[in-house]
């Protein structure tokens, strides 16, 4: 059974997004996920000639810094009712409770052990960066201090997801970067841009007096509950349901922010309904990846197409003892 994620309320018009294919190699069908390497491809930056090349305009500039001047004439021609952005994704370094689930299973992490907390040696609820996942967003870090010299268009605002994971990892990848705008690095802390809610208590978050008392400087959005109101112990999101979800935080985005530079610092599984929304192919980011896209955004009259969202699922029933695994020593907060 299916339910409509249509609200009552009756908009008169909508956002639709779509991908500009063209120019990274994330867009191309022939650019292998599980091979593609975002730090010695330039982010996957196609060097390619632009609309905006002249000689007067982009003599002697880089490739990063004709594509900024190309996405900014973009906009500039754009009608009222459109507008592009670059959204730079990337997925938080690897969290104890990747090790975890690896170590277990995928089946007995499902059915059993992604609903405690932990086991007797560490614990995933919230969960944090491992010396791995901290060494992931190291490499961020680094890889961007890099595109800093090719003049990459910096992310003129930023956004993260509750869990600490994301917390971290954003802190690790852009703080102390050469750039002003992260002197000191205040990204917004958003609700929705969280991973799958439900069952899983790695995707349960910390209290906000957690949050702000690790992180004072992190900006909290509005409205921001202490404790969490969205997961749920018996139940878990849909994948169109987070889709949806995913819809309107980027609606929030478009809406709200005018800067053409935007940064996430989130999930998978929330980057990749970020993808099915705005029409990507379909491209799995492994631990502390990064994924650049170009996305227009056309405000369309009218209501809003009805999209069928699947309810929320129990967790699976265990198949086998999903204490074969033993205990997992993961070094984590206990």
């Amino acid at each position: 059974m299916t339910v409509s994620a249509q609200s009552n309320v009756v908009s008169t018009s909508y956002l639709r997004y779509s991908t500009v294919k063209g120019y990274f190699l994330q867009d191309e069908e022939s650019t292998d996920p599980k091979k593609f390497d975002y730090v010695s491809t330039n982010f996957g930056l196609i060097n390619r000639t632009y609309d905006i090349d002249t000689e007067s305009e982009t003599a002697g500039k880089s490739q990063w810094e004709r594509f900024e001047l190309q996405v900014r004439a973009m906009n500039k021609q754009a009608g009222p009712d459109m507008q592009y952005k670059v959204l730079y994704m990337g997925r938080h370094g690897e969290g104890f409770h990747n090790v975890a689930e690896a170590w277990y299973g995928t089946d007995a992490w499902d059915c059993y052990w992604s609903l405690l907390d932990g086991n007797e040696t560490s614990s995933w609820d919230d969960a944090r960066l491992t010396e791995v996942g901290k060494s992931q967003a190291q490499t961020a870090h680094n890889a961007w201090r890099r595109q800093i010299e090719h003049k990459i268009p910096f992310p003129e605002s930023f956004y993260v997801s509750p869990l600490n994971r994301c917390l971290q990892t954003a802190f690790i990848t852009f703080n102390g970067l050469d750039k002003e705008i992260v002197k000191p690095f205040r990204p917004v802390v958003k609700e929705l841009v969280r991973e799958t809610i439900g069952i899983h208590t790695c995707d349960r978050r910390s209290p906000k007096s957690v949050i702000t008392s690790e992180y004072p400087q992190y900006i909290i959005e509005p409205g921001f509950a202490e404790t969490d109101p969205l997961w749920d112990a018996q139940l878990r999101e849909s994948d169109s349901a987070r889709d949806a979800r995913l819809k309107r935080f980027l609606d929030d985005v478009f809406m709200h922010d005018e800067n053409q530079f935007v940064s996430f610092t989130a999930h998978s599984g929330a980057i990749t309904s970020v993808l099915e929304v705005v029409g990507h192919r379909r491209f799995g980011l492994q631990t502390g990846g990064v994924i650049p896209v170009l996305v227009k955004a056309e405000k369309v009259a009218g209501r809003e197409p009805e999209r069928e969202i699947e309810p929320p699922t129990r967790a699976p029933k265990c198949k086998e003892d999903p204490m074969r695994g033993g205990q997992v020593t993961l070094g984590g907060h206990v």
